[in-house]
């Protein structure tokens, strides 16, 4: 019980972030017409929240399975990166490492990251409590979102703009919290060069393989750069 109180109030910012915006997606989700299981399903399974944006509009524009694929492996990416800093940690727990390595999304990361736990307590099994409560926050907010979408007599017209002010927000964030500011400067260039290329429908994808490219390549000339030096 003193784990469970302690790792509640570790994720306790999270629990507003997470609902809120489960919320969202739940209703959007709704809109396309699916009901709360298809929600609360795809926010246990899938369980990344840009990812489930990102989703929708796939939905809304029938993409293929393939595209839906290379969407969640460049989006998600990064999570490789997470799971190597974590790697010898969560080798040292047990059969519960499985589930973490699936649930560690951006928030856990930068909760486990600033983790300081008091010696009385159990480290393995707050790190487990913390990923699990952060989980059912998000489908506890999918859920609410797609019943309160079919139990409301009006429609909720608009609330697709919380995913862009989602986005907005993790950028100006990223902004003020990194001084290179080349990746997000990399993200908008690509991402107006490829909407004006291949159109509203098409540009996501080629957006995406665009920058990651970019960033790959400048790393690497960075590092050749730094050899050289």
């Amino acid at each position: 019980m003193k784990e469970l109180k302690f790792a509640f109030k570790q994720t306790l910012p999270i629990f507003f972030s997470y609902v809120f915006m489960g919320i969202a997606f739940g209703v959007m989700l709704a809109q396309l017409g699916y009901g709360a299981l298809w929600s609360a399903l795809s926010a246990i399974f899938i369980y990344a929240g840009s990812l489930q944006f990102a989703l929708i509009g796939l939905l809304q524009g029938h993409g293929s399975i393939w595209q839906a694929a290379l969407m969640a492996l460049l989006i998600n990416a990064r999570h490789i990166f997470y799971g190597l800093s974590f790697i010898e940690r969560f080798r040292k727990i047990d059969w519960r490492r499985f589930y973490l390595i699936f649930s560690l999304t951006d928030e856990t990361y930068s909760v486990l990251c600033n983790l300081r736990c008091p010696k009385e307590l159990d480290e393995d099994k707050i790190i487990f409590l913390i990923s699990l409560l952060d989980h059912l926050y998000w489908i506890a907010g999918c859920s609410i979102g797609a019943i309160l979408k079919s139990a409301l007599p009006f429609e909720l017209n608009g609330i697709e703009f919380s995913a862009t002010a989602f986005f907005l927000i993790v950028v100006i964030k990223q902004w003020q919290e990194n001084a290179d500011h080349l990746p997000a400067l990399t993200g908008l260039i690509c991402a107006l060069s490829c909407l004006w290329l291949f159109k509203p429908d098409n540009f996501l994808i080629f957006a995406l393989i665009s920058c990651v490219i970019f960033l790959l390549i400048n790393d690497i000339l960075n590092k050749k750069w730094r050899k050289d030096q």
